[in-house]
């Protein structure tokens, strides 16, 4: 029976991420300390006692959500995947327990993935809108139809959840015209701006020079990627996909179905909280999924 790991991206933190972890393992307190060092600010402190506020800045809130979701594989894991794949920022975590990056390289990464972002949202107001219960193929075809702003379909969540991501004009002006379509459900997402979307392009350039020079290996097991939803274990294809990644739209549903078609048969979410295991029941009811990232009582 293959097993999956799966790992969340940004918006699934939540406060006292990880402290109950930190209290129990000498290898989870290594790791908080390795981060803080490696990082230059103490993560570990924000992620324990920190506000809301504090974790949503982006600059904080991918290097939390991929320290806490390694830390829990390692600490919680008691098998190893057959199969791996992460939600945007997920990927990393992803990666790192496939073998293709080695913690402290796939650290840096997020740290610079991150300070990119948030760089490239400060130059344009942007953001992203949930739509939900409507045709993902209209949503696709009225972003589209809209040539004068940026708004495209930026994450496949399940076939109820489409993303757009855009200007903030744009994503006005897509609201309306799937309203008219007959949308009703909408859900602006709490992020600093357009991420997997061309808004992002100076991000995807800043950060091409930092994965360039990163060492990648050959993964133990297959990593489905965002951008093709596919198996991929060649270094150089990993590579381009996590930079394609920042621009181009998250295939989340389409990457559960081909695992799930290539015989995984239980989805393990490692990291903060249960999104992703809510999605695979919208997804695919029939596949089975747990959840580990806190110590059960």
């Amino acid at each position: 029976m293959s097993l999956a790991y799966i790992f969340p991206g940004q918006g699934a933190q939540y406060c006292g991420m990880g402290k109950d972890l930190y209290d129990r393992f000498d290898l989870a307190r290594d790791l908080f300390a390795q981060a803080d060092e490696l990082l230059g600010f103490p993560l570990s402190d924000i992620m324990f006692h920190g506000s809301e506020e504090d974790l949503r800045d982006t600059k904080v809130t991918q290097p939390a959500v991929f320290l806490h979701s390694y830390i829990a594989y390692r600490c919680l894991a008691n098998r190893k995947p057959d199969m791996v794949a992460g939600h945007s920022l997920g990927e990393y975590t992803a990666l790192t327990v496939s073998g293709a990056l080695q913690f402290e390289d796939a650290l840096n990464l997020v740290a610079r993935r991150a300070e990119a972002m948030h760089q490239c949202c400060q130059q344009q107001k942007s953001g992203m809108t949930a739509v939900l219960k409507f045709d993902p193929a209209k949503i696709e075809a009225i972003c589209a139809s809209i040539s004068e702003e940026v708004v495209v379909t930026a994450n496949f969540n399940s076939p109820q959840q489409i993303v757009i991501s855009g200007s903030l004009e744009g994503l006005n002006m897509a609201e309306a015209r799937l309203r008219e379509a007959g949308a009703r459900l909408f859900i602006p997402l709490n992020v600093e701006g357009a991420f997997h979307s061309p808004l992002m392009e100076s991000a995807r350039k800043q950060l091409a020079e930092a994965v360039e020079k990163t060492p990648f290996n050959k993964p133990y097991c297959p990593v489905y990627q965002n951008v093709s939803a596919n198996p991929e274990t060649e270094v150089e294809t990993i590579r381009q996909n996590l930079l394609i990644q920042l621009t181009h739209p998250v295939l989340w549903t389409q990457s559960i179905q081909k695992m799930a078609e290539n015989g995984a048969k239980i989805f393990v979410e490692t990291g903060p909280g249960n999104t992703l295991q809510n999605l695979l029941k919208r997804i695919d009811s029939t596949l089975s999924g747990e959840s580990i990232f806190t110590i059960k009582s």
